[in-house]
């Protein structure tokens, strides 16, 4: 039932992503036909939908994935936790839903949005993509997803021309996350099977499900809880949509290492139930070193090109949001390192307490920050929130595992990144300053950072002869 990690890495990385890039690939077209605001009014109307697809969920990404891979390998005993679990997710679906309705129609401004984002909301009652994790099946999900996207963007471009074709824009995004978690639903028949179950058996697994859910409520309150504030009373639909644009960036590199995490989560939860805690720790070594040369080659890559990149994908008008992509930057180093700490490691071997105090320290640091600094600086007041936010919840991950893990080692393994990264971002920077933003100057930005960075990097591991990368995939592999 497992496959291979790299095959996983891949395919999982390509279904996160394609989840973001739909809005990026169009955000060009969509800023200059809709605009900020209009973006902004998407933004807001979408982030209090996810409020109730988190509740709906209850932390079932993460629970679901660790409960079914530690269970696959008992096929009558996976079915027995697949069914509990799922009859447990509908319940609680079905009333957030009927919840939401509540509040949608409730509504005097913007109403027709949120009526719209009701398909959002039920994607959340049809999401199973968890137990395909957990068995490994990530290429099922990225088939079904590649087409919907893609007939998404196509729709897109068809049906969206004017401002006044904001409701169907957002429907079209709506409605493509439903149809792709329904989707998903054609395959299961052929991994499991429905039994019965009762109260008493989906019961167990609700105390774990609340203490993953509290995390995700928190990490939510700087994900989106920012936006609502932002679009709200404290700011303007105009400052969401420069910050709305700005975060889409960011959230591509962010996605692409949180994959290989989702990928390395249920097989670490395996090597747990076996205690193997030696190898264990060595991958863990060994994917923290290159999971941060990546990180960092990021950071100050994206930062260097942040205000050529704005302008000339979306227009002039969106400077600030290039300003803002390079602060935010500063956060890929610290989500890296905590999203090795958590998927690797907190969560695998059940340290939820652990996790969720640094994950509601730092949505108190953000709400505090938010409120204090988006009425005097917009968008800027909610990238420092979210900075401050990022940094507390992988400095306390830290602390919180620090007896347990050589972060020391950890952290010498990666000194000389940060100090390759400022050198590339210096170049990159420069060559962006002399320079308008233009596709020219972007591209001769990409290709000097790519080229400083990757020289830079291949010498250094050339010159340590350390474990591969390639070596800790085929071991694990092993132990599939």
């Amino acid at each position: 039932m497992a496959s291979s990690i790299k095959k996983n890495f891949a395919y999982q990385m390509i279904y996160e992503v394609l989840i973001l890039i739909l809005p990026f690939i169009t955000s060009p077209y969509i800023a200059r036909v809709i605009g900020a605001e209009g973006l902004g009014i998407y933004s807001y109307s979408y982030s209090i939908a996810h409020y109730f697809v988190l509740f709906s969920m209850l932390g079932l990404k993460n629970y679901g994935n660790r409960a079914i891979a530690q269970s696959r390998n008992d096929p009558d005993e996976m079915n027995s936790v697949f069914s509990s679990i799922l009859l447990l997710h509908i319940l609680l679906s079905v009333f957030f839903l009927l919840v939401y309705l509540i509040y949608a129609f409730s509504l005097k401004e913007d109403r027709i949005y949120a009526l719209i984002q009701t398909a959002h909301v039920m994607s959340g009652l049809f999401d199973i993509s968890w137990f395909f994790f957990g068995i490994e099946k990530f290429k099922l999900t990225v088939t079904r997803n590649v087409i919907i996207r893609l007939l998404t963007i196509a729709g897109i471009f068809a049906f969206v021309r004017t401002k006044e074709d904001l409701p169907i824009y957002c429907a079209i995004l709506a409605f493509s996350n439903l149809i792709g978690q329904l989707s998903l639903w054609l395959p299961l028949r052929k991994y499991v099977r429905f039994v019965k179950t009762d109260w008493a058996a989906m019961q167990v697994h609700i105390k774990p499900m609340l203490i993953l859910f509290i995390p995700a409520i928190a990490v939510s309150l700087y994900k989106y809880m920012d936006k609502i504030m932002l679009g709200g009373s404290l700011g303007s639909k105009e400052q969401l949509g420069f910050y709305e644009n700005a975060e889409k960036v960011i959230n591509m590199p962010i996605t692409i290492i949180g994959s290989f995490g989702t990928v390395m989560l249920p097989k670490m939860s395996n090597l747990a139930i076996r205690s193997d805690k030696t190898e264990a720790r060595k991958y863990m070594s060994v994917s923290m070193k290159y999971i941060m040369c990546l990180a960092f080659a990021l950071a100050f890559g994206i930062a260097g090109i942040g205000t050529t990149f704005a302008p000339m994908f979306w227009g002039d008008k969106f400077y600030t949001s290039g300003v803002l992509i390079m602060e935010l930057a500063v956060t890929i180093p610290f989500i890296s390192f905590a999203n090795v700490i958590r998927t690797q490691y907190l969560i695998p071997t059940k340290k939820d307490k652990e996790y969720l105090s640094s994950v509601v320290a730092g949505a108190v640091v953000n709400l505090i920050t938010n409120q204090l600094l988006i009425p005097h600086y917009g968008a800027g007041g909610a990238t420092i929130g979210t900075i401050l936010a990022e940094t507390v919840v992988c400095l306390i991950q830290a602390f919180v595992v620090r007896k347990e893990l050589p972060l020391l080692q950890f952290v010498k393994s990666f000194l000389l990144f940060p100090l390759m990264g400022a050198f590339m971002f210096a170049v990159v920077y420069l060559i962006g300053q002399n320079g308008e933003a233009t596709i020219l100057t972007l591209l001769t930005e990409v290709i000097t950072g790519v080229s400083i960075y990757g020289t830079l990097a291949v010498i250094y591991f050339f010159l340590t002869k350390e474990e591969t990368f390639m070596k800790m995939i085929n071991k694990l592999k092993k132990h599939a």
